[in-house]
């Protein structure tokens, strides 16, 4: 438990957790649906207000990240991503986990480059100390020969691929990224392209490093910033920062009486929540229930809002865990369930594939959470995300094997078809 904090605000008006929730969804660009079609820019936009956009390569629906940028933007073109990298907009490093990240941010990751052995898994100092030749070997074919994929290198170890058997140069590559010397230069087909880091950023010195503090300060800043409002407990995971409590709760005070951070309150909750200065408006308008969530979307398993699992059910009262390395027999809801987001609330997952060659979107399972309130609104909500997921997936066809409750299922179905009708009447 959490000891009643006595330092709140006392100008700041408690927030309900309704109305807490609005912030935060404010705050990651999910309390409304966009009105205008979406550019270039705002791909890169909603990556700045999110502060990073996670990695992961599967692909049922749709990759990770171009899931987490639909749920904000809608429909857009995918291959603004990698263009976005390719122009030095963005970079990738190990931010949350592996993340695209805004490159004026690169400066606030360095530490983390030259310090690689704090990294764990992320990189081997053994293959370092054993295998330097062949690491070496590896950084000069790509000083000699320009941007190199792990597929540039042939296996010779004899071994099957697979992603604990990494062939050697792949494992080269991956250390060298880890510390600093290479960058991902660009990806086509979702492959990366490893380059010198001084090739892809010419720009950079280290005499351009921020002190430690500095550089601590700002990502605490833009945790809580990215949050809309954060409980202390919440704030290390966002950037994977590591700081003991008492280091911790020292920073929040100090600004909190400089005045960048707000301290309130949360109805129910007996710790105090932060909420950055320039939120302060939008907390107030949350405060006195104007500020309304409206969007209804599908959510990515690595979206910012439901990626650290004990605050999607701190907030929203929604246990989730990703079942695709579950054992199949003992999985409850589906391979690679994705959260449904309705009007502020956490109401349901969904379990689907795209087949992109048969134009066909496959619901395996769709499970409302236990409480949500059965509604010709909700249906007709549910169903105009899932229609729009297909549709950017150019999968017009949309077939559903279960749904539960039962009830919902049928009446879900019966919506379904009836945008599938007058869809192809406009077409």
């Amino acid at each position: 438990m959490h000891s009643p904090d006595k330092h709140i605000s006392p100008d700041l008006p408690p927030l309900s957790l309704a109305a807490a929730r609005a912030l935060h969804l404010a705050a990651q660009g999910l309390l409304q649906a966009r009105r205008k079609k979406a550019v270039k820019a705002d791909v890169l936009a909603a990556i700045r207000q999110m502060g990073v956009l996670q990695i992961d390569t599967i692909h049922v629906v749709a990759r990770s990240p171009y899931l987490v940028l639909w749920s904000r933007l809608g429909d857009y073109p995918q291959p603004w991503l990698e263009q976005l990298l390719a122009e030095g907009a963005l970079f990738e490093y190990w931010a949350h986990e592996a993340c695209f990240v805004p490159i004026e941010d690169y400066g606030l990751y360095r530490h983390r480059m030259l310090d690689p052995a704090a990294m764990g898994w992320k990189y081997s100092v053994k293959w370092m100390a054993e295998q330097g030749d062949a690491v070496a070997a590896v950084l000069e074919h790509i000083r000699a020969n320009g941007p190199a994929r792990s597929a540039d290198f042939e296996r010779t170890d004899g071994q099957a691929g697979g992603w604990w058997s990494w062939k050697p140069e792949k494992r080269s590559l991956e250390v060298l990224f880890t510390s600093g010397v290479l960058m991902i230069a660009k990806r086509h087909h979702f492959q990366r392209y490893y380059d010198l880091a001084e090739r892809v950023l010419p720009g950079w010195h280290d005499g351009l490093l921020l002190p430690e503090e500095q550089v601590r300060r700002h990502l605490l800043l833009a945790s809580v910033k990215a949050l809309g409002l954060a409980r202390a407990s919440w704030i290390s995971d966002y950037f994977r920062t590591k700081q003991s409590r008492a280091s911790l709760a020292q920073d929040l005070q100090a600004l909190v009486d400089e005045g960048v951070l707000l301290r309130c309150a949360v109805a129910g909750w007996d710790d105090a929540v932060y909420v950055h200065a320039e939120h302060g408006e939008w907390m107030r308008a949350a405060a006195a229930g104007k500020l309304s969530p409206t969007l209804t979307t599908i959510l990515s398993p690595f979206d910012p809002v439901v990626w650290d699992r004990r605050r999607a059910l701190e907030l929203f009262g929604f246990d989730y865990r990703l079942e695709c390395y579950t054992p199949a027999e003992k999985r409850r809801h589906g391979y690679f369930t994705l959260p449904i987001l309705r009007r502020g609330a956490l109401v349901g997952r969904l379990d689907a594939k795209a087949h992109r060659a048969q134009g066909r979107f496959e619901i395996k399972s769709l499970a409302l959470e236990d409480g949500v309130r059965l509604s010709a609104r909700l249906v007709q909500d549910v169903a105009g995300a899932v229609q729009r997921l297909a549709h950017w997936h150019a999968c017009p066809a949309i077939d559903m094997a279960r749904a539960q409750p039962a009830a919902f299922g049928a009446q879900l179905a019966a919506a379904l078809q009836n945008g599938s009708e007058a869809a192809r009447r406009v077409a």
